[in-house]
């Protein structure tokens, strides 16, 4: 379902405007409707204060778009291995910049290589909110696929941060989405990355009380968990 709010001002263009600032988007990226013109005032509401109202609409279900799961690409088992020896390579050379006691794991399966480093001293690695290990496992998605015809699909995990991320996630959606059905108000959570976003959808997405919409543009683009209409 479409997110849609209606916003109020002075003039058609501050209504429009404050809508966008609300949902934290651009022009481009909404249907707007004007639903009261600054035109259309008599002689007896002359006095009055002026009101426009508009309705903005987000032009499509943002958040369906992220939770469709993206084509799988197969990787054979010769690709597989030239993967693995290429992040080896890379992480063998890494580990001399590392703490010491450093160790990795690497998984094979036909649609992801799966990584794992752990030391008790990797947080660096990790970075605000995961950051920097994002930014690590591109890297590594770019150094697996060296010499592959086929993109090969790299997930990286440090210190099992990403298992503990998804446990605190899971309980902020649920946390949040009570506060909504008591408060009946919409809660704009902070800006996330978008495995991060995708952690709050799932969660959500059978909850027959409360939906969740994507807005805004990387790398602010945040989530907006309001009640069903």
């Amino acid at each position: 379902m479409a997110k849609t709010i209606i916003s109020e001002g002075k003039t058609t263009n501050e209504a429009i405007e404050k809508g966008l600032k609300e949902l934290n988007v651009s022009r481009k990226m909404v249907d707007i409707k004007v639903l009261e013109s600054e035109d259309k005032r008599s002689f007896f509401s002359i006095l009055a204060p002026r009101v426009v109202k508009v309705e903005i609409t987000l032009k499509e279900s943002v958040h369906e778009k992220e939770i469709k799961p993206k084509k799988e690409i197969i990787l054979t088992e010769e690709d597989q291995e030239k993967a693995k020896e290429n992040i080896e390579k890379f992480l063998t050379e890494l580990k001399s910049e590392l703490p010491e006691g450093t160790i990795y794991n690497i998984k094979k399966e036909k649609n992801a290589i799966y990584v794992e480093l752990n030391s008790p001293n990797l947080g660096f690695l990790i970075g605000y909110r995961g950051e920097t290990l994002y930014a690590m496992q591109s890297i590594l998605t770019a150094v697996a696929g060296k010499g592959l015809d086929n993109r090969v699909r790299v997930i990286l995990d440090i210190e099992g941060y990403k298992a503990k991320r998804e446990k605190t996630l899971g309980d902020l959606a649920e946390k949040v989405s009570k506060t909504v059905i008591r408060t009946k108000k919409a809660v704009k959570l902070e800006p996330m990355q978008a495995y991060e976003r995708k952690i709050i959808h799932s969660k959500l997405q059978g909850n027959d009380k409360v939906e969740t919409n994507s807005v805004g543009e990387e790398p602010y683009r945040r989530i907006i968990i309001s009640l069903k209409k």
